[in-house]
């Protein structure tokens, strides 16, 4: 499973033109599944998310998580991120998970970071998207 997370001062996802989910403050999370990724994968990488540390505190330092700022999290899935580009310039994705088995462990980390205290916003799960976002800072953080 690989998390790319980026601290938003806001973010949205479209389909069809109609927004579906929509932060201010906080994380958007671009969530790739791998075939060998499990349940207990998907508690941990949304403990991870929930407490990452990319927030500044009074003094600048990234001291604080999502959940220590009052923040919320978008959470997309995008199988694109397991793309395995070691051959050739066509990316593969032989290492994906399947949809039917990649969208339980998207909704599991949802589900795990809401029930950490996270508010959570989602994309369609399969969907084309369109995903808008305002990178602050710039931070972006990628968790394997």
């Amino acid at each position: 499973m690989r998390a790319v997370c980026q601290r938003v001062s806001r973010a949205q996802v479209a389909v069809a033109g109609e927004t579906v989910g929509a932060i201010e403050h906080g994380l958007l999370v671009l969530l790739g599944v791998a075939r060998a990724d499990t349940d207990e994968v998907a508690q941990r990488m949304a403990h991870k998310i929930a407490r990452l540390r990319v927030f500044e505190d009074d003094e600048g330092k990234f001291a604080r998580s999502v959940l220590d700022v009052g923040g919320a999290a978008l959470v997309v899935s995008q199988f694109t991120l397991i793309a395995d580009t070691a051959k050739g310039n066509r990316p593969s994705f032989v290492d994906a998970a399947r949809p039917d088995e990649a969208e339980p462990l998207y909704a599991a980390v949802c589900t795990a970071l809401e029930r950490d205290g996270v508010p959570v916003e989602r994309g369609v799960f399969g969907a084309r998207m369109d995903v808008e976002l305002v990178n602050h800072g710039p931070v972006t953080v990628v968790l394997d």
